[in-house]
């Protein structure tokens, strides 16, 4: 498993998926105005991919532009049902093989000036079943999650994300921009009173108390995700606030990876002491220090 760390990685990294796909391409697309992505987008169509993508069924920033312009690069477009307030995900599986599951939409806002996460993986397991959630919402059929490291929403985000929270015994290191949700502040002030350290780099609509709670300065905060312990994570779209947890389909992931928890926590930490001195201009973090392996 690979991760994916913006702004500092910036758009090659997609580019290289997309440009590298020999067969298939499968991708959510909740907002995108990219052109390098869509003109390799439109390059793989040329030279034999089949790709799919899957857009909302409404939303803010030209839904129906979007699918026009996608349709007229040649790909295979589909929008979302309307059994959800919102299809938020961001996801890609390349050739059947390789999936790209993000906290960050295809935009330069979200690229360029945020800090996000996305993980990268060719676990046959977990591929199989990204494959199995998009042709589902593809052809709007029901899905059962069967794969307790891949995080749906609404299906089954609450008990995962809650259980990730309630076996934490030290430490949780949360991003997260809307945490409102009042059964999981209540999941993690318990693990405070139990002596665990809750930090969190975001914002949330309650007094902290016991929890660390830090804006994060310069970016615009576009991900979700928690540590446990240092050793296990989570990262993906959906907050932990109600509507996400229980009312749109958002996607991420559960990863044990050492080497990956490990560069998640390092991000962290350095985001953390810069928020503590509120510097307007971040500086990016040390990419080649963030592997101990």
């Amino acid at each position: 498993m690979r991760l994916l760390i913006q702004p500092e990685d910036g758009v090659r990294p997609l580019l290289d998926a997309i440009n590298g796909a020999r067969r298939r391409l499968d991708l959510y697309v909740f907002r995108l105005d990219r052109e390098d992505i869509e003109r390799a987008l439109r390059e793989a169509v040329r030279r034999g991919v089949v790709v799919r993508a899957l857009v909302a069924q409404s939303g803010r920033g030209g839904v129906r532009v979007l699918e026009r312009r996608l349709r007229r690069a040649g790909v295979t477009v589909a929008r979302t049902h309307d059994d959800l307030v919102r299809y938020h995900g961001k996801m890609m599986i390349v050739d059947r093989a390789t999936l790209y599951v993000l906290g960050y939409n295809l935009t330069r806002q979200d690229i360029e000036k945020s800090r996000s996460l996305g993980l990268v993986t060719s676990r046959a397991e977990m591929v199989h079943e990204a494959l199995r959630l998009f042709q589902a919402d593809f052809d709007r059929r029901r899905y059962t999650p069967g794969n307790s490291h891949v995080v749906i929403s609404p299906l089954n985000a609450r008990t995962v994300l809650g259980r990730l929270v309630a076996g934490a015994k030290r430490e949780l290191l949360i991003y997260d921009d809307r945490l409102t949700d009042r059964a999981m502040i209540r999941l993690l002030r318990e693990r405070a009173k139990a002596g665990v350290v809750v930090k969190i780099l975001g914002s949330m609509d309650k007094k902290p108390g016991a929890l660390r709670l830090r804006k994060l300065p310069g970016w615009k905060l576009h991900v979700r995700a928690i540590v446990q312990d240092g050793r296990r994570a989570f990262v993906g779209s959906q907050s932990l606030r109600r509507l996400e947890l229980d009312g749109r389909r958002e996607i991420g992931l559960i990863t044990e990876e050492a080497s990956v928890v490990d560069q998640i926590t390092r991000v962290f930490a350095w985001d953390w002491v810069r928020a503590e001195g509120g510097k307007r201009k971040p500086a990016a973090f040390p990419r080649a220090q963030s592997r101990r392996r």
